[in-house]
């Protein structure tokens, strides 16, 4: 504010009015509020002091970034921490003796009925000795599975050394003969070999062959799964009087029933098999009573019978080995089922007892020499007469003498004497007399 070139002040200058103070001091509140918002305003108050401008120093990082990268370090180096003793203990898994299979005692197997242990460890055997983290499982897993009682299996290991074998065995349903054996053979077609100290009653199952693959069996058991559904439908259980079921054409399958009378092969054709299998048990009696031998009945036509049909178009069964039909009865077999039938043109002929060379058959005597027959001689007695032995046996071998022989007729020749029951008094005399003493 200028001041005037005169001495004096006036009171107004002293002592301003009220409204020019508030004036001013609107004026100066202003001021301060513009000071507060913004620091770079050019004009400062003049009854306040100079104040000077500080510049923030800021990071080249934001700080969220920094925090980021703080906490990713923190995890770096828990990780690798964690890597170190991963380390360390995988060294001391691989090296320590603590976790090797010491002993088949080890090994644990469960759900055993028909596997042997012998089968199980033949392909677990392997493991002995070696690290359980090393043993690969999914491979046993697979091997385990190729034994033929083996439906599924499980291996897992327990630390320190233990491993421990699940075994899900299939469940037969027939028995099958295959070539000259008879084994076990599950739903889906798998053949299995006959227990040991087991029974089962099941009927055998004819056309099955041992090169063949799953594909091929699995229609013939679903037929034969479906014949034994049907007839032991309703409570009936006429599946168990069976002993064989030829699913060779399944257009006609045939059955053999074990009856009491004599078995006795009815052909089922492909359907309706409770249906006609009741009219072979309604009819088997008066059957029984019209033929003489009830050997087969037809019933695979709608309406028709047709009893005792020619069969020979069958084909041909191996014979069972003696020690697969002991095998197969001891497992329960029954015995109709083990009796190899042949048709009358198809018996084999016996072998000679003995056989000669060609070389010794065109071996022809020398010329104008016939062979002499040895005279076959007899010992008599002292009474002339043939021992006890003797006569004994040529009087089961010769046959009686004829009505009217020695009466009026020529004595007999040397020949007839010699076979002859009993010689004349006067041909007994001469051959007392010439032989010797």
């Amino acid at each position: 504010m200028a001041r005037k070139a005169s001495g004096t002040i006036l009171q107004e200058e002293l002592y301003p009015s009220s409204a020019e103070h508030s004036r001013t001091e609107s004026a100066r509140e202003e001021l301060d509020d513009a000071r507060l918002v913004d620091l770079d305003v050019a004009e400062e108050s003049p009854f306040l002091r100079a104040q000077k401008r500080v510049s923030a120093r800021r990071s080249s990082l934001p700080r969220k970034t920094a925090s980021r990268l703080l906490w990713a370090s923190i995890a770096a180096a828990i990780l690798c921490v964690f890597g170190l003793v991963a380390a360390a203990l995988y060294h001391y898994g691989e090296q320590s003796w603590r976790f090797r299979v010491e002993s088949s005692d080890n090994i644990e197997i469960t759900g055993m009925q028909n596997v042997t242990k012998a089968q199980i460890m033949e392909v677990m055997g392997a493991d002995i000795g070696r690290n359980i983290f090393f043993v690969p499982l999914a491979q046993q897993k697979a091997q385990l599975e190729q034994v033929p009682w083996v439906e599924s299996a499980s291996v897992m290991r327990f630390v320190p050394n233990r491993l421990k074998v699940e075994i899900h065995e299939r469940t037969p349903v027939a028995f099958a003969r295959v070539g000259p054996r008879i084994a076990l053979i599950d739903a889906a077609g798998t053949l299995m070999e006959l227990p040991r100290n087991h029974k089962y009653s099941f009927p055998v199952i004819l056309g099955m062959n041992a090169g063949e693959p799953l594909s091929t069996r699995a229609p013939r058991m679903k037929a034969y799964n479906q014949l034994v559904h049907d007839l032991d439908a309703g409570g009936a259980h006429y599946s168990q009087d069976l002993s064989e079921v030829d699913l060779t054409d399944l257009d006609d399958l045939k059955v053999r029933v074990n009856d009491a009378a004599g078995d006795v092969l009815v052909e089922l054709g492909s359907s309706d098999y409770l249906k006609r299998y009741r009219i072979y048990v309604s009819h088997v009696q008066a059957w029984r009573q019209q033929f003489q031998k009830l050997e087969s009945v037809n019933l695979r036509y709608d309406n028709q019978v047709i009893v005792n049909p020619d069969l020979e178009g069958r084909p041909k069964q191996a014979v069972l080995s003696g020690t697969a039909a002991r095998a197969a009865e001891a497992a329960g077999v029954k015995p109709a089922a083990l009796v190899t039938r042949v048709g009358p043109h198809d018996r084999a002929v016996p072998k000679p007892a003995f056989e000669m060379s060609p070389k010794k058959l065109e071996t022809k005597s020398p010329a104008g020499h016939k062979p002499v027959a040895k005279p076959r001689t007899r010992r008599l007695s002292k009474t002339g007469k043939p021992s006890a032995a003797k006569r004994s046996v040529t009087k089961a071998r010769e046959p009686a003498p004829k009505a009217g022989a020695g009466s009026g007729k020529p004595a007999p020749s040397a020949k007839t004497a010699a076979t002859s029951p009993k010689p004349s008094p006067g041909i007994a005399r001469q051959q007392v007399n010439t032989s010797p003493n």
